[in-house]
């Protein structure tokens, strides 16, 4: 009997857990509460139709319903080696970076026709590709290079277009390595260095002109330097030789204006030649000369 009532028990016992276990899973099969996160939208399917788009946060869903997570954080595409071809026919490969999100009021239809978790790399390097090409094909080549940001502008607002249709909006795009073909990339190398070179040259002959100008002012302020200090001592001299004419005829007006004193200069001439005369008498005397006067000494 004991034994009986053991048996009974153990049997009690594996179907109370297999009920229990039963329970569980179909409370877990029909648990309504579900979870949306950050940056996701949940779309609630029921046998596979869209029912509903469910925003982040606490979403009960019936058990004939089913959510799938959907992304609509910022996706990155690389798109490597982007062909094209330039207005002047010159061949151009990049390396592209585009960074994209789905909005989120096209979530259902992008659900529907492209993607079911936001994902739409093959649409966006695709698109990339033909506006690559359809943006080189307005530039010449050197273009590219030099006007390189509003190429990049000129992709993105093309992109942007081009994507919309599939529900997505492009944030950013990065462009690396334009490479252009051998033979051009030598001859860009090539006509950079004449360009160095020519402007070397032009510098050199700016820096020989700055120089001979340079030598000129010297040389102009020199010579200003020179004729300044002659005209001053042609100045000087001038105004010597008239002061020294003034004091002439001032001697002369006065000389004239008074015969006494020429005569008195006369009288102390011959006395001082007389107080210089040594009493003898000269060799020769020439016609007209004033024989000298001679005192007779009588005994």
């Amino acid at each position: 009997m004991a034994v009986f009532d053991n048996g009974e028990r153990a049997f009690h016992t594996v179907r109370n857990l297999v009920i229990a276990a039963v329970v569980l899973l179909i409370l877990i099969a029909c648990w309504p509460f579900k979870s949306v996160p950050t940056g996701s939208r949940g779309v609630l399917t029921q046998f596979g139709a869209i029912k509903g788009i469910e925003s982040e946060g606490l979403v009960i869903v019936p058990p004939w319903q089913q959510v799938n997570l959907f992304s609509i954080r910022a996706e990155t595409a690389h798109i490597d080696k982007a062909t094209g071809s330039t207005s002047d026919t010159q061949p151009v490969d990049v390396d592209l970076t585009v960074r994209y999100s789905i909005l989120p009021d096209r979530v259902a239809e992008v659900y529907e026709k492209y993607s079911h978790n936001g994902d739409l790399q093959s649409y966006v390097q695709t698109a990339t590709q033909e506006v690559f090409k359809a943006v080189t094909a307005r530039y010449i080549a050197p273009d590219l290079i030099a006007k390189r940001s509003q190429v990049s502008n000129d992709i993105l607002d093309l992109l942007k277009q081009k994507l919309e249709k599939y529900g997505a909006q492009v944030i950013n795009i990065d462009m690396r390595n334009f490479a252009f073909s051998d033979s051009y990339m030598k001859a860009i190398n090539e006509k950079v260095t004449q360009e160095q070179l020519r402007l070397a040259a032009e510098n050199r002959v700016k820096t020989v002109e700055a120089e001979q100008k340079q030598k000129v002012a010297i040389a102009e302020a020199e010579a200003n330097a020179l004729k300044a200090k002659a005209d001053g001592e042609a100045y000087a001299t001038i105004k010597a030789a008239n002061a020294q004419a003034e004091a002439l005829r001032v001697q002369n007006d006065a000389l004239a204006k008074n015969k006494d004193v020429l005569e008195l200069r006369r009288i102390e001439v011959e006395r001082l030649k007389a107080e210089r005369w040594n009493g003898a008498l000269p060799q020769s005397i020439f016609a007209g000369a004033p024989i000298p006067f001679m005192q007779v000494k009588q005994d």
